[in-house]
């Protein structure tokens, strides 16, 4: 791995770490970094009954805790993520991990409901750290390894996703909701001061570009990048889909027959994280020239996973397989995405997976909206086709798009339509 203007060690005579061994250590706190920063926007799924009694949300509305993180993630993918090609995103990262630190314990400390919705959105906002995370390892890696250094990297988002639930729950049996945002602002603060010691720093490039040129040309990169515009579109329907599960799978979960605890829901977040499986091998498909039918494989096993999770109330073993199912093809889209749009435009890389994560976060806030709005008025089955309406749409555009559409070569480069 290599960045302009960084120098990389490459071990000595008298046993230094050779750069192979180092980067790959290097890309692995990536991995962990982004699992962990990525997992506070996810915190309050399996917490929403909780925080709907303690702060008087009501149960049709209480998506609006997980809908306002994710709005502040939406805008921190626009506002912040790009900054990344124009400063050193080594100061980027640690600045931003320092104060979604002191953002998690506003949220950890919160008295009032208005106090918790600001902390909340502040927290989505900052959080995006873990996409400047993804560009960085994607910047650090050789083109034809690309794919595998964004699939690690995604891997480790994966797991930070659907662990949060497992960890948020078990905590909150433990020592309350608030014990999990300030035990996450420990972990946070950790994790700046071990990024601060390791990563390379990158002098920012001479550019005139001031920073509202920076914020336009990520807009005009939609304009001019037709696989940009595909691939976030593709994002916001598999990710809308994902957010149905989980932002409203707690409400079932959790109201009688079968009355789980926040534990035993959040522990279903073990499940989908088998979905962290298909990061890495995504990947190599990519790097292979692959992606398209990556794609559609994926998108097939996307709608076909509401099945069994239509059956949630009569078998919890149903739920597993569907989650499993569900998050494996969400991954696989994303990994994907990622790598094709980011070799596009290298120098542009953290605007373009910037502007794509943006339709990753309205699809997670509009899954998470109307999924709980729908649970409300018409049960679990109605959540289900909802899920499956997302997904069977996101199948559709893959098909009709697919026509055109660059793969990525063996090299990381643009070569034969593949969709």
């Amino acid at each position: 791995m290599a960045d302009s203007g960084t120098t990389t060690r490459t071990g000595n005579a008298s046993g230094g770490t050779p750069a192979s061994a180092q980067a790959k250590r290097t890309t692995l706190l990536f991995a962990v970094a982004s699992g962990a920063a990525v997992a506070n926007v996810y915190f309050a799924q399996p917490l929403l009954v909780t925080l709907s009694r303690d702060f008087g949300i009501s149960a049709a509305t209480v998506g609006v805790v997980v809908t306002l993180t994710q709005i502040g993630y939406g805008l921190g993918l626009f506002l912040l993520v790009p900054l990344g090609d124009l400063v050193d995103r080594r100061s980027l990262v640690v600045t931003q991990l320092a104060l979604l630190a002191a953002a998690l314990i506003a949220t950890g400390t919160a008295a009032t409901a208005p106090i918790l919705l600001t902390a909340l959105a502040a927290v989505g906002l900052l959080a995006v750290v873990t996409q400047t995370l993804v560009v960085f390892a994607a910047s650090l890696s050789a083109p034809e390894r690309r794919g595998r250094a964004v699939g690690l990297v995604t891997s480790g988002i994966v797991v930070g996703i659907l662990l949060a639930r497992t960890v948020s729950g078990a905590l909150a049996d433990f020592a309350g909701w608030r014990s999990v945002y300030l035990t996450s602002a420990v972990l946070t603060l950790v994790l700046a001061l071990a990024l601060y010691r390791v990563l390379p720093r990158r002098p920012a490039a001479p550019s005139a570009m001031r920073y509202t040129r920076l914020l336009r040309s990520t807009l005009m990169l939609f304009a001019e990048e037709r696989v940009l515009r595909v691939r976030a579109l593709l994002a916001l329907l598999i990710f809308a889909a994902f957010s149905t599960l989980w932002s409203c799978v707690a409400l079932p979960l959790s109201a009688p027959p079968l009355s789980l605890s926040h534990t035993a829901i959040g522990a279903f977040g073990l499940a989908g994280a088998a979905g962290a499986l298909a990061a890495a091998p995504a990947g190599r498909l990519h790097d292979r020239g692959l992606a398209g039918r990556t794609t559609g494989i994926a998108l097939g096993l996307l709608t076909a996973s509401w099945l069994p999770l239509a059956l949630t109330r009569q078998s919890l073993w149903a739920l597993a397989i569907g989650a499993v199912l569900l998050d494996l093809a969400v991954q696989a889209v994303h990994v994907t995405n990622q790598s094709l749009i980011y070799a596009v435009r290298p120098d542009a890389g953290s605007r373009l997976i910037g502007g794509y994560m943006i339709f990753y976060s309205v699809g997670s806030a509009t899954g998470a909206l109307a999924s709980t709005t729908v649970y409300a008025r018409a049960g679990w089955g109605a959540v289900c086709l909802l899920g499956a309406a997302f997904s069977a749409l996101a199948l559709v555009v893959w098909a009709a798009t697919r026509t055109g559409m660059p793969a990525a070569g063996p090299t990381g480069a643009s070569t034969t339509p593949a969709g």
